[in-house]
């Protein structure tokens, strides 16, 4: 895994690298923002391919642990993916809700998600 940071107009992102799935419990999430946060980072780019399956499965609770973890450490998410395919009426309007606040961000492709965390 590797955790590169972007630097916009002060503000610094980090984009997490990986070819695996490296989010399968809420402490994976914590210890990716507690590296983040160490570099002074407040904002995380992650992509769909490196969380757990479950996490886009509701009933199961991780979205909301992990996502409120974010909340509680007042930092912002954008997750990079592709979320069409997903079938669930209650994941669809739960990411339709996210993007309508300003915390986590569901989006299609990277310049969104630097886009969305830096406010445009």
């Amino acid at each position: 895994m590797e955790l590169r940071i972007h630097d916009t107009n002060g503000k610094k992102i980090a984009e997490i690298i990986s070819d695996e799935v490296i989010i399968n419990t809420v402490q994976d999430a914590l210890d990716i923002m507690g590296n983040a946060n160490y570099q002074d980072a407040l904002n995380i780019i992650l992509y769909e391919k490196n969380i757990i399956p479950a996490f886009f499965d509701l009933k199961t609770g991780l979205a909301g642990e992990i996502l409120q973890k974010f909340s509680n450490y007042n930092m912002k998410l954008a997750l990079v993916g592709e979320f069409g395919k997903y079938t669930s009426n209650s994941l669809k309007a739960f990411i339709i809700e996210c993007n309508r606040g300003n915390r986590v961000f569901f989006v299609d492709d990277f310049q969104t998600a630097l886009n969305k965390l830096l406010g445009d």
